[in-house]
């Protein structure tokens, strides 16, 4: 069996005597993009801080390629890259000082660094500005450079924290692009609190709501975490209300404007087939009929709770 990537172990962290994190318990055995979600507060910093070595856990243990953070952590930090929320750059160096400062940090031999470099640069889409002060880039191209610093070591296992905050549109859809092909080759813990970022582009999701995991499984079991109860459907010949509730397991009917209803079922089994055998027999000319699913919104407020 494979030595998992990232192995966290009853991992707990007090401020003083408030515990921010308790009893943080996942695996993780094959390379993607793993989203880290919760609110604001919910702990998630903290778990990534500890992953990367920043800090010092209260409790528990965390494993990279099987090596233990707490007892030997320099090893541990050569198979880990991150990027905190503010990419830590020198502004006043150029990208290429940049960056090459940063592979001296990370022990890489001399004779390889000018090749790790440019190979990072290039992965960036950044080489045409390596002669450039950082401090001349616009947010997106600096947010480039901050990955780049995280993986110009290739690590397994790559940490970004926010990766899009405060980009505009068009920058947004770059980095999530570049987030994807560099997670082909290694994993990618990506914190959020945006659904929409998830949704873009993680392949899994881990959720902390007041310290603790209240959520673990694909995009699709998360999306699909509430049961759906209700069908929106469109007819030509609109009947009352009244008459659509009569149909067998439907408990309530809401109507949205023109031929569209939504109707609120108790049991999903066969309540799809009975509208259309009644809109048939009663020639109600159905045009469109699919089951609701709840908003990302709905299933984030209800797994926090709030």
């Amino acid at each position: 069996m494979n030595e998992p990537i990232v192995k966290v172990e009853k991992l707990s962290h007090r401020y003083s005597v408030q515990w921010a994190i308790r009893d943080i318990d996942f695996e993780i055995t094959k390379n993607g993009i793993y989203g880290l979600l919760g609110s604001n507060g919910a702990g998630k910093s903290t778990t990534m801080n500890i992953m990367c070595g920043v800090l010092k856990q209260t409790e528990g243990n965390v494993f990279i390629k099987g090596i233990d953070t707490r007892t030997n952590p320099v090893e541990a930090k050569r198979h880990i890259g991150f990027l905190p929320q503010k990419p830590p750059l020198h502004t006043d160096l150029t990208v290429e000082e940049y960056l090459t400062y940063c592979a001296r940090l990370r022990h890489i031999p001399a004779k390889e660094i000018e090749k790790a470099v440019a190979g990072v640069m290039g992965r960036c889409a950044i080489a045409h500005f390596r002669k450039r002060l950082i401090r001349n880039l616009s947010g997106g191209y600096q947010q480039r450079v901050g990955i780049a610093q995280a993986i110009i070591h290739n690590p397994d296992f790559v940490v970004l924290d926010e990766p899009t905050n405060g980009l505009d549109p068009n920058q947004i859809i770059e980095i999530r692009r570049l987030v994807k092909e560099i997670a082909e080759e290694r994993t990618i813990i990506l914190s959020t609190h945006i659904l929409s970022e998830v949704q873009a582009t993680c392949d899994y999701i881990r959720m902390i709501e007041q310290g603790r995991i209240v959520f673990s499984g694909t995009v699709d079991d998360f999306d699909n975490y509430i049961v759906p109860n209700t069908l929106i459907v469109s007819m030509i010949s609109m009947p009352p209300a009244e008459e659509l509730r009569t149909i067998p397991g439907v408990t309530d009917v809401e109507e949205l404007g023109g031929p569209r209803y939504r109707l609120k079922f108790s049991d999903a089994q066969d309540v799809k087939e009975r509208v259309i055998e009644t809109s048939v027999a009663r020639d109600w000319r159905l045009t469109d009929i699919y089951t609701e699913k709840s908003s990302l919104d709905a299933i984030f407020a209800e797994l926090s709770k709030k």
